[in-house]
């Protein structure tokens, strides 16, 4: 199995690139939906606006990469939220459901299980120790330039597959919403996202996924009350509503249709588990609360929110069954028009008409653009923040020209991210955000919590360790079938499972301890190890870290 991600972004993907196809062969683009390109861009310009306002408030490296360390704990959360539920998780898990029942669940239930993590084991600690990125943790007593190295390439990894993946998502999805060119979606999306972070950098970016979790949460909210409204708001009588309409029956309501294999499937839980704690746009977000007490207040917000949201996505893809999947208007000879991705925008249209559809739709796009800008903060902050600045030359560089160096970074990585997305078009990136994932499960995740909590982890463990993970998962992601087999073309895959997490994670700590072990007695590993103490006093209390509140 993929990651939840991955397999999330396969069916959406997987719908669009049908749908595509089709219009290749001569039925032309789909028709324009005027309804949902007039919201859009009521959304765009009320972000413009909000950029131009944070524009001004964005003067510091602060401003730029943490909002100043303004924003409040529900305010976070709910940001958290917007970074975190994207459209291929609307889409995707609801047209899962639609076609997998309760296997579609195990999905939603995957994504949220790594929140406890961040929660109980990372949030507060990750506040008071790092700055603007992830390697200011991973550095914090270690030898900066190796692990600075090593945690930006790691970082940029994770957020150039995700990003693909993304860009070339929104060209396919929004070709089948408004109707639009491919290029032009690509263009679109790209050019939003340059402005949102160059010019309004962390704050701006914060608001658009604030603005665009609660338009999502509304709509996903309005839809899935109303459906359930068509079924009296009883539970009982939606399932046995889908139950007779799937050609599967009863056996929607229970696990299996999806997952078959052991150890993909436990493999799949370690990646959503982990890999979610080592997300860098995801938990580069801690760094712009006050204080550790709103860094836990975010992950509370956060989990409320992305759980109840995975609900609404329950009930949206078990009322899709009965309501969408037998209705001709929507389904010709057992397909889903547009491709399965479209239930949950066809279920809108059921159950709210074409105003609610063109919603829907719209905040589809927008939820792209939220992901994209924090995928895009997040990789300016290692290329100037931890490359540049702490790397190349060695924390010689003024404040101000950080900023700028992050500006233009944005840019380069808009454009990088446009022309990819277009590259990409015709490809199955499907695979990319499951990299993504194991990625961050088997390199940033190890890397981080050791040294957070294990005295005796030096530089050379978490060199060895994180080059391993990083590589290890990359390497078995394309040995695997979904590459080897899918995308290269050989008939047998050499490493059997799509999913590497459970084997690169291992090998992650794994190298972590053993380099850590046989440098113990040198003398920089005793000199990091004095360090500790430093380390734990700070994380638990926040004396030393900007803009931190000693309680």
């Amino acid at each position: 199995m993929r990651t939840a991600a991955a397999a999330v972004v396969a069916v959406w993907l997987m719908g669009a690139g049908a749908r595509a196809a089709d219009l290749a062969a001569g039925a032309g683009r789909a028709p324009t939906d005027t309804t949902a390109i007039v919201m859009f861009a009521g959304f765009v310009l009320l972000t413009l606006g909000i950029t131009a306002w944070a524009a001004r408030r964005t003067r510091t490296a602060s401003d730029f990469y943490a909002a100043g360390g303004s924003i409040t704990g529900f305010q976070n959360g709910v940001a958290i939220s917007g970074d975190f539920m994207s459209a291929a998780s609307f889409l995707g898990i609801s047209a899962m459901v639609y076609a997998a029942g309760f296997d579609g669940l195990l999905y939603s239930i995957g994504f949220l299980v790594g929140w406890p993590i961040i929660m109980f084991l990372m949030a507060e600690r990750l506040r008071n120790l790092g700055r603007y990125s992830l390697a200011d943790v991973a550095s914090y007593r270690l030898s900066a330039v190796p692990v600075r190295s090593f945690a930006a390439v790691s970082s940029l990894v994770v957020v150039a597959f995700y990003l693909i993946a993304q860009m070339v998502g929104a060209g396919q999805l929004i070709q089948l919403l408004f109707g639009l060119p491919y290029s032009s979606a690509v263009l679109i999306v790209g050019v939003l996202m340059i402005l949102y972070v160059t010019f309004g950098g962390m704050i701006a970016t914060t608001w658009v996924q604030i603005i665009k979790a609660v338009l999502l949460l509304l709509g996903a909210t309005y839809m899935a009350f109303a459906a359930l409204a068509h079924f009296g708001f009883s539970i009982n009588a939606l399932f046995d509503a889908a139950v007779a309409a799937h050609p599967r029956k009863a056996a929607i309501l229970s696990p299996g249709l999806q997952f078959k294999n052991p150890i993909s499937t436990v493999s799949l839980g370690v990646a959503l588990m982990f890999g979610t704690a080592g997300l860098p746009h995801i938990l580069m977000r801690f760094f712009t609360v006050s204080d550790a007490r709103e860094a836990r207040k975010s992950v509370f917000w956060a989990t409320s929110f992305i759980g109840y949201f995975y609900i609404l996505t329950f009930v949206i893809g078990f009322a899709a069954i009965s309501m969408v999947g037998q209705d001709p208007a929507y389904v010709t000879k057992g397909a889903v028009h547009g491709g399965s991705n479209m239930v949950a925008i066809h279920l809108a249209d059921a159950v709210g008409g074409g105003v609610l559809k063109g919603f829907v739709s719209a905040v589809a796009f927008a939820t792209i653009l939220a992901v994209v800008s924090g995928l895009t903060l997040a990789g300016a902050a290692a290329v100037s923040h931890d490359l540049y600045a702490s790397v190349v030359m060695r924390g010689r560089l003024t404040e101000g020209r950080e900023v700028v160096v992050s500006r233009v970074a944005t840019v380069v990585l808009g454009v990088l991210a446009i022309g990819l997305g277009l590259a990409f078009e015709k490809q199955n990136v499907a695979y990319m955000v499951g990299l993504a994932f194991a990625v961050a499960a088997s390199a940033n995740f190890p890397v981080l919590l050791l040294n957070m909590y294990w005295r005796r982890f030096n530089t050379t463990g978490a060199v060895l360790g994180g080059w391993l993970g990083l590589v290890s998962a990359v390497a078995l992601t394309v040995l695997s079938p979904g590459i080897w087999v899918k995308v290269l073309g050989n008939h047998a895959a050499v490493f059997p499972y799509d999913n590497p997490a459970l084997f690169s994670m291992p090998l992650g700590f794994v190298g972590c301890w053993l380099g850590s072990v046989l440098t113990q007695n040198s003398p920089q590993a005793r000199t990091e190890a004095a360090r500790y103490e430093g380390l734990y006093v700070r994380s638990q209390t926040g004396i030393g870290a900007e803009g931190a509140v000693s309680h």
